[in-house]
């Protein structure tokens, strides 16, 4: 691989690191100024707009319609669903602690796979599944003054939807890119947002500076920008290295959440975090015998806020593995991805 074009790439890919953890810290300046309603349609809004505007140059295509009733369910759950939920829970968690919930989605997307889509699932994957489990509980009754905060129940069911989203965005991600199928979903899920629209403009007219800066950059910088770069990145670099890059999210999120918010972490908040990332890397662990084309399905269950590319950038077979691969996001994430 050139030098230069693998350098560009792994800036890229901490890029979008630091995007989505800082997608943690501004939801929660956001979420106070503006409220949950108005925050998660302003922020689906910006982004599926300033993904149209794109779309055009990065080769997307105009979904058949036999794929709508998918597209509007990817929405739904990975979009709509997934950032209410996570405002939702923000309101009681800190950002730090809203990351490492997060990052139990690919537990959920690998159990929702194996019952929707049959998909195998091994020993590992099972005690991998329950580590990470066992890690999301000890975070939730980490927070609050009383041990135990319901808003990490609440970010627990955004994992969960980003976990549908994965399972349904698969299919999708067999006959269109990953960019395709962010902005398919990103703007689906910006129309069952719609009837948060009255709330947005009572909390908007209101609103401090902050807050709006704060939608403005979630929407922008890691919903879209974010998208794009990781899905350059993913198509340009191995696909250990890439996916590995994504277990950075929660501690680059404690780092950027001190800084910005000085919010400080408590100890057994770390430890569940860890022990969730353990989890998940035990799921997404390549056994010897497995290819990478076998291992991808796997590593797709990563963060929520989605992967993009250009269409026809590359040859079919890596364009198969970097759409399989950029599942979002995030993104949530749920990303992303948050």
């Amino acid at each position: 691989m050139n030098a230069h074009i693998s350098s560009r790439s792994f800036l890229a890919l901490m890029g979008v690191v630091v995007l989505w953890a800082s997608a943690f810290p501004a939801i929660r300046v956001g979420v106070d100024g503006l409220g949950v309603a108005a925050l998660s349609f302003l922020r689906l809004a910006i982004a599926a707009v300033a993904l149209m505007v794109v779309a055009p140059f990065l080769g997307v295509r105009r979904p058949r319609s036999r794929d709508l009733p998918l597209i509007a369910l990817a929405g739904a759950t990975g979009m709509t669903a997934y950032q209410v939920l996570l405002n939702w829970g923000e309101v009681h968690v800190s950002a730090g602690t809203a990351s490492m919930l997060i990052s139990v989605a690919p537990v959920f997307s690998v159990l929702l796979g194996r019952t929707f889509l049959s998909e195998p699932v091994t020993r590992r994957v099972v005690i991998g599944s329950g580590v990470a489990i066992g890690g999301s509980v000890i975070v939730a009754f980490a927070g609050g003054s009383t041990g135990f905060s319901a808003g990490g129940l609440v970010v627990l069911a955004a994992a969960v939807v980003q976990g549908v989203y994965h399972v349904v965005s698969k299919p999708l991600l067999r006959r269109y890119s990953g960019m395709e199928v962010a902005t398919y979903a990103m703007v689906a899920g910006t129309v069952f947002a719609l009837p948060l629209i009255p709330a947005t403009l009572r909390a908007v007219a209101t609103a401090s500076t902050d807050a709006l800066i704060s939608v403005a950059y979630l929407g922008l910088l890691p919903s879209a920008l974010g998208f794009v770069i990781w899905g350059y990145a993913v198509a340009r670099l191995p696909l250990s290295v890439s996916t590995a890059a994504l277990y950075l999210v929660p501690p680059v999120t404690l780092v950027v959440s001190f800084v910005w918010l000085s919010e400080v972490p408590h100890l057994l908040e770390v430890a569940g975090g860890a022990v969730i990332i353990i989890g998940v890397l035990l799921i997404n662990r390549r056994s010897p015998a497995a290819t990478p084309e076998q291992h991808a399905p796997a590593t797709a269950q990563q963060h929520a806020d989605s992967a993009t590319r250009p269409a026809g950038a590359r040859t079919a077979a890596s364009h198969d593995r970097a759409t399989a691969c950029a599942a979002p996001q995030s993104p949530s994430a749920q990303g992303h991805a948050s």
